[in-house]
Formats: structure tokens, sequence, C-alpha cells
């Protein structure tokens, strides 16, 4: 009976490490916009009060002052229970808290790096804008672009070049070949002339060789010969 081969999965590869959670616990941030919403709406109550109120209402006031009192702290309950309800949608729906402690941890990691660049830098004189003359502020802000387009320039005549060349490879080329066809060209003028050299001298012998026959056929018609 063959012996059955044991087929074993490959490993598969490590897969790199999902990013960190985000903290739905408020960070600074997070903490400082709910402290933000808490102040602003404790003035808003504040400024809404029972002798405000009351000042819109004077009949009830002077008549029903206690039923007019509670009415004031229900709409007041009402208002605050209503703009915190709201804060808290906008805050869930707007995923606000993690995007915060997202900012918070982007920026502490942005401090960290300049802090760790400023300890990499000490030693080194810093040039601090202000302290620059018009000329080096002049350079300092056209170097980027200069350099780039002496890039640009570079690109464009390295281009031309190499398509000047490839030009003149086929200007060379041509020429070779106009060369070799007026050269074929003179051998067969060269041959034209040799036939019509030889047709011309045959022709004259030709001719020669008439005047001969003629002649003779005349000598032969004269009587007495």
């Amino acid at each position: 009976m063959p012996e059955s081969n044991s087929h074993h999965p490959p490993a598969a590869s490590p897969s790199p490490p999902p990013p960190a959670p985000i903290s739905q616990t408020p960070g600074p941030r997070a903490s400082r916009l709910s402290q933000v919403f808490e102040q602003a709406l404790a003035r808003t109550l504040r400024a809404n009060s029972y002798a405000n109120f009351a000042g819109c209402f004077p009949t009830p006031a002077r008549h029903v002052p206690a039923s007019l009192e509670g009415v004031w702290r229900q709409l007041n309950a009402k208002l605050e229970a209503n703009a915190k309800a709201e804060f808290d949608d906008i805050i869930a729906e707007r995923d606000a808290v993690a995007h915060l402690n997202e900012l918070d941890r982007l920026v502490g990691d942005a401090r960290a790096r300049k802090e760790r660049e400023g300890e990499n830098a000490e030693g080194q004189e810093r040039i601090v804008a202000h302290t620059l003359g018009a000329e080096d502020l002049y350079k300092a802000h056209l170097t980027p672009y200069l350099q780039e387009a002496q890039s640009t320039l570079n690109a464009r005549l390295e281009a031309t070049h190499a398509e000047n060349a490839e030009l003149a490879q086929t200007v060379q080329a041509q020429r070779l070949e106009i060369e070799r066809l007026l050269s074929h060209l003179g051998l067969v003028v060269s041959d034209i002339e040799g036939a019509a050299s030889a047709a011309t001298q045959f022709s004259r012998q030709h001719h020669i060789r008439q005047d001969a026959i003629q002649m003779d056929e005349e000598v032969k018609a004269r009587p007495g010969l």
C-alpha cells in the first residue's frame, strides 16, 4: 500500500501589526471641548435668569410668582437637557473623541520629533529669517524654483542631444546610401557609354561593308566585265 504523503500548508507570511486602537476615553482636547461646552451652556442658562424671565411676564410674576418660577425652572432644565443631548449626539455622530485623541497623538509625536531634532541640532548655528538681508531672502525663496528649472532644462538638453545624435546617424546612413547609389550609377553610365561606342563602331563597319557590296554589284553589272 503506497504511503500517503502528508501535505502541510505553507506558513502564512506574517502580516503587519494592526495600528494601535484609538482610545475612546476623552483625551486633553476632547475633555477641553466638553469643558468649553459646559461653560458656554452655563453662561446661557445664567443669562436666562428668573429676573429676566419674570420681566417678560410681569402680570404672572406679580400674581403667581411661584408658578412662574416653576415654569422658568422647567424651561431651563429642558433647555439644558436638550442642549446636552444634542451635543452628545454630535460627538457620537462625528466620532469626535476618537478624532481628537488621534490629533493629540499626532501633536505629541510631532513635539517629540521636534525635540529630537533640536537635540541633534545642538551646537549648530541656527539662522533666523528676520536676520537675513534682502538678497539672501530673495535667493532663499528663488533657489528651489531655479533648481527645479535647471533640472528641467538639463533633462530637455539631454533629450535634445540624444535626438541630435540619432538624427546625425540617420543623415550619415543616408549619405553612405547616396554614395553607394552614385557609385553604382557611374558603373551603369560606363556600361552605357561602352555599349554606345561598340554600337557606333559596329554601325561604321556595317556601312563600309554595305558600300563594298554595292560597289562589287555595280562592277559586276557593267557589261564586258
